[in-house]
């Protein structure tokens, strides 16, 4: 078995990002753009995967961590340059180099393995990734020769008229082989009018040295972009929202405008649930079947069970259950538990709280640092007030409990089981189990108040 390797050229700065993140660290679709490159490169069986990393190191290694091992280049000096840095880690090997640039994250795993089994086949010691452009223009030009080989690649300035016919363009993308590789690295000058050091005239080294150069072309040139633009980042964003969208509407899941529907690449969702339009779910979700999402709804890291509808409201960092009704415009804040058959209705606020099964939470509320038990009904103004301007302190409400409207919870305090708290109760003390809290002011009735009132006002 041939072993292979990878190089990842992440050094660039990006300034045509005019951003102070560095441009491979630029998300698509909640991922990183250098990540989702490495990831789909661990998927080929590489034994190293060497990062070259050069503005913004630091960050780039802290979010590849331990997947990759690291080269620095310094100066930027052309991307042949770049692969040299890679040389302590990998010179002396056997095997197959691939290198492919970081900022191309809609690049798969499954073109990639192609271009490596195409490489092996046809006994090449170069293999260009190429791809059919409908505008060229720009892009180095695939000149085969009657075998099929590369026989150049012309730069665009360069091309005469017929060269700049041809749309097979050089992607940026290659494979080698890793003694070749590193051999013709040492013969590349910077003879050029940027004085730069480019890694095509490696290819040229390699054919002039008797190996052959062969080109194995990616099956869509949407895989091959590369990402030096917000313009570009935007298009790239679109390809794989419709990418990720597709594939679970493979799976099963129903999308019911998938260009309105926007779904992390770290999203797991089951199959018969329906997404509705407006809706963005991001980070590590995990939804599960028979589940309804949005419309207008954001879910961040959450992890939710079957049949829950989740409507025109916001979850973050929470676990909701199974047969959870969230919604319209509900809150979930991070650290959150909503156990199964919990309804949390319009306009109510949770915040680090768990609910136990069967509760409600129907309208205008909020329920904050709160351990609310199963079967507890919570009226319409509920409030746990939870902070005292400096400490924020626990409430606890037990199995079947009955919170009237307009209840003000004042924590730290307990209701026991099976408790009421009567309508517009502010509660300071702990209420026993099955006991009944009134805490407000008796209400007086003023006979003839009124008519008083007025006849004040004519005198």
């Amino acid at each position: 078995m041939v072993k292979r390797y990878a190089v990842i050229l992440a050094a660039g700065q990006g300034t045509r990002m005019k951003s102070k993140l560095y441009k491979v660290l630029h998300p698509v679709c909640g991922k990183p753009m250098v990540q989702h490159v490495v990831d789909q490169v661990s998927k080929l069986g590489v034994e190293k995967t060497i990062a070259v990393v050069g503005f913004g190191a630091e960050q780039v290694k802290e979010q590849l961590g331990a997947q990759c091992e690291y080269a620095l280049q310094e100066k930027q000096l052309g991307t042949a340059h770049a692969v040299m840095q890679a040389a302590p880690h990998l010179q002396n090997l056997e095997g197959i180099t691939i290198v492919v640039c970081g900022d191309t994250p809609l690049i798969t795993a499954e073109t990639m393995e192609a271009l490596l089994e195409h490489h092996m086949t046809a006994g090449a010691k170069a293999t260009v990734l190429t791809a059919i452009a409908d505008d060229p223009t720009g892009y180095g030009r695939i000149v085969r020769n009657s075998d099929g080989h590369v026989e150049k690649i012309v730069e665009h300035k360069d091309a005469n008229e017929q060269e700049r016919e041809i749309r097979e363009i050089n992607t940026g993308t290659y494979c080698f082989d890793n003694r070749m590789l590193f051999q013709a690295l040492t013969k590349v000058t910077n003879n050029n009018a940027q004085g730069e050091y480019y890694l095509t005239d490696v290819i040229e080294i390699i054919k002039a040295d008797g190996g052959i150069v062969s080109a194995y072309q990616a099956p869509s040139f949407d895989e091959t972009i590369g990402i030096n633009d917000r313009i570009a980042l935007a298009e790239a964003e679109r390809i794989m929202r419709d990418r990720i969208c597709r594939q679970h509407m493979k799976n099963g899941v129903t999308i019911i405008d998938p260009a309105c529907t926007y779904i992390s690449a770290e999203a797991t969702i089951g199959r018969d649930t329906v997404i509705y339009p407006g809706t963005v779910i991001e980070g590590k979700t995990v939804i599960g079947e028979d589940c309804t999402i949005g419309p207008h709804s954001e879910i961040k890291n959450c992890h939710i069970g079957h049949r829950t509808s989740i409507r025109h409201s916001v979850a973050h960092d929470s676990e909701i259950g199974d047969d959870v009704t969230i919604g319209p415009f509900a809150h979930i804040r991070p650290l959150s538990k909503i156990d199964d058959e919990v309804r949390i209705g319009n306009f109510v606020e949770v915040k680090k709280s768990t609910f136990g099964k069967g509760s409600k939470a129907s309208h205008l509320s909020y329920i904050g640092d709160a351990e609310v038990g199963a079967d507890v009904n919570l009226g319409c103004g509920s409030i746990t007030v939870n902070y005292d301007g400096v400490h924020k302190y626990r409430t606890k409400i037990e199995d079947g409990a009955f919170i009237g409207c307009n209840a003000n919870l004042i924590a730290p305090v307990t209701i026991g089981q099976g408790a009421y708290v009567a309508a517009g109760s502010t509660v300071t003390d702990d209420v026993p189990g099955r006991a009944l809290a009134i805490g407000r002011a008796r209400q007086v009735n003023k006979e003839n108040y009124v008519d008083r009132l007025r006849g004040k006002k004519k005198s």
